[in-house]
């Protein structure tokens, strides 16, 4: 999984507001997060839904998987 690295965050941080540098470090910094948004959602979509109880007492009334 990617993760945003600490010098892209401390450069978008560091540059000066209005200037060019900033705006590239901001744009890499949000493709950076995209990216990183994309494949947690990837992740999150390749895990395997639950079964529903059909008996018992505990889970046959509410289904309250989130």
């Amino acid at each position: 999984m990617s993760s945003v690295s600490p010098t892209v965050v401390n450069n978008a941080a560091s540059a000066g507001s209005g200037t060019v540098q900033s705006a590239a470090a901001i744009s890499v910094l949000k493709k950076a997060m995209d990216a990183q948004a994309s494949t947690a959602n990837q992740l999150i979509q390749s895990l395997p839904q639950p079964a529903l109880a059909t008996s018992g007492k505990v889970g046959t009334q509410v289904n309250a998987y989130a």
